[in-house]
């Protein structure tokens, strides 16, 4: 930990990751809410989040350089 000038910092670096995650949690949450009451409105499906989910994942996790 060379890069903390002192123990403070580090203390400080500390919980700002803690308030990070807790954000985190809270995004994640009130999203979470949002999908399911998409889902039960019946404006879309499980099936069509989950088909554009894995649609988005392929796109993030694939090559950034097209193949040519």
């Amino acid at each position: 930990m060379e890069s903390f000038s002192t123990s403070m910092d580090l203390v400080q670096f500390i919980g700002k990751l803690g308030d990070l995650k807790d954000e985190h949690y809270h995004m994640t949450l009130a999203f979470n809410a949002m999908m399911e009451l998409l889902i039960e409105k019946g404006l879309v499906t499980r099936q069509e989040l989950e088909h554009k989910t894995a649609e988005l994942n392929q796109l993030m996790t694939g090559s950034p350089y097209p193949m040519a």
